[in-house]
């Protein structure tokens, strides 16, 4: 039985808050002979709490592969007022990761700021 789901959290360690309003995309991975294709699955935006409303993959629609969460950085930072030249350092943030249980509550947080970047695999 499928139970794994997957979720993020995205926090602005510049400001030292939630990163609300900031758009997330995820997109399935096809390794082929000419080379790769992304399915997208899903967009979401960040609430107050630099979460989306619902799991970004809920347990109904889960399965084991390869995906890639892609972050708009660049507009998030922009609608913050972030002063800095364009282009901006970050814009967009794909960060591909596997799941491979498919018992298990992926979480893929990511901590931003203007000039840097960082993830792991929550709980």
């Amino acid at each position: 039985m499928t139970t794994g789901y997957l979720t993020t959290h995205v926090l602005d360690t510049a400001l030292g808050l939630p990163a609300a309003g900031l758009k997330v995309e995820l997109f399935s991975v096809h390794p082929s002979a000419q080379g790769e294709s992304k399915t997208k699955i899903v967009a979401m935006v960040t609430n107050h709490d630099g979460r989306t409303d619902s799991p970004i993959m809920p347990a109904a629609d889960f399965k084991c592969g390869t995906y890639e969460l892609v972050f708009h950085a660049g507009d998030y930072l922009r609608a913050q007022g972030t002063d800095q030249p364009e282009p901006f350092f970050l814009d967009i943030i794909p960060i591909r990761f596997g799941m491979n249980d498919d018992t298990s509550h992926y979480h893929v947080p990511l901590l931003v700021s203007p000039y840097g970047f960082s993830t792991y695999r929550g709980s």
